[in-house]
């Protein structure tokens, strides 16, 4: 009977990894998931799961090829068809909700996206100490008694003593039969990343453009968390000034004033200094912005963004949302002065139908 649970139960879970992916594209553009989002488990809406079946009737009921007719008449019992009408006794259709786990997630996203797997920087130099529970012995502290391997070991023992009574069955485990979990230390890379949001907040960005990025920025976060076993994330807002602050503060900042992408730059140089030297850490760098910025700007902006982040990051990547205000001129700004750099990745965001593009060409490099 376990077994065939099991079995029914993996093939529900194929079904639902089936699922979605076929609505993969409808969840990026439209952020299905990401008000359902808890810790490690992510609750989606699949429509259209019930399996197949034959549901018996009364003969007559009315249908198709039964019955008088005109053309245009509604099929079925024809009461209640467009909602209204007395209260009924029958359930109505309903759309399931599976839980998933954000590395099952981060794996259909991976496959559809065809993103290659990151090969984190420095990961050699830094190693730490782990314990992991992989074998058993026959001494060992109470709190770590494998109750299953005591258990099985004292009942073998009853049976092969001929003390086990199929009528009174219990099993009462002496010294001999306890087992307990053990442990081996091992040595393992690390591979710390981080990964700093900096988002235009001026009065050219609307709402609209800012769910755009929350959006995005929900997958960004779902396939680098897979990649590492520690991801911190921080966010940088600005419009003529920049500051650090909450990722609360990043979504539902009100837009207002003018433009200067250089303060942004500046904060998030700073901040790589002081929390994240760039030997020890992965580090990711997500800009979003509609274009404009102050036009005297543009030189500084870019001498700090050469000089004092991208040496540093493994990758930065400038998405450009689309305005009806601002005027798009940064990306053409810095495609000329960095559109050939290795690490830095320009995309434009026209809609929210252009955020999945626009994650494979941010993450398609595996860097």
């Amino acid at each position: 009977m376990s077994l065939k649970i099991e079995r029914d139960q993996n093939r529900f879970r194929q079904i639902v990894r089936g699922k979605i992916r076929e609505n993969l594209r409808k969840y990026v553009t439209h952020g299905e998931m990401i008000g359902r989002k808890g810790k490690d488990l992510i609750s989606i809406p699949l429509p259209q799961l019930e399996t197949p079946h034959f549901r018996f009737g009364d003969n007559g009921a009315g249908g198709a090829g039964q019955g008088e007719g005109e053309p245009g008449d509604p099929l079925g019992h024809g009461k209640g068809q467009d909602g209204h009408g007395p209260a009924g006794d029958a359930p109505g259709g309903h759309i399931l909700e599976v839980e998933v786990s954000l590395e099952e997630l981060a794996e259909i996203l991976g496959n559809e996206l065809e993103l290659p797997r990151i090969e984190p920087k420095g990961q050699e130099t830094i190693s730490e100490e782990k314990a992991r529970y992989n074998s058993i012995r026959r001494t060992g502290p109470e709190s770590l008694r494998h109750f299953k391997r005591t258990y099985v070991q004292a009942l073998r023992r009853q049976i092969a003593s001929s003390s086990y009574n199929a009528v009174r069955p219990i099993v009462v485990p002496i010294r001999e039969d306890k087992r307990y979990r053990s442990w081996d230390v091992t040595t393992e890379p690390v591979a710390n990343a981080a990964i700093i949001y900096m988002m235009d907040v001026s009065g050219s960005m609307t709402d609209e453009q800012k769910e755009i990025v929350r959006t995005e920025s929900f997958w960004i976060d779902t396939w680098l968390q897979s990649n590492y076993d520690g991801v911190e994330r921080r966010y940088i807002i600005h419009d003529a000034a920049a500051k650090e602050v909450d990722e609360h503060t990043f979504y539902h900042t009100r837009e207002s004033g003018g433009t200067r992408i250089s303060a942004a730059y500046k904060v998030g140089a700073q901040l790589i200094e002081r929390e994240f030297p760039p030997a020890d850490w992965n580090i990711y760098c997500f800009q979003f912005s509609d274009g404009d910025n102050w036009g005297e700007d543009n030189d500084q902006a870019l001498r700090i963004l050469k000089e004092n982040i991208v040496p540093h990051v493994n990758l930065f990547c400038y998405g450009q949302v689309e305005s009806p205000y601002g005027s798009g001129e940064y990306i053409r700004s810095l495609d000329d002065a960095m559109g050939n750099t290795e690490n830095v990745v320009l995309s434009e965001i026209a809609d929210k139908d252009a955020i999945f593009e626009s994650i494979k060409t941010f993450l398609g490099k595996g860097k």
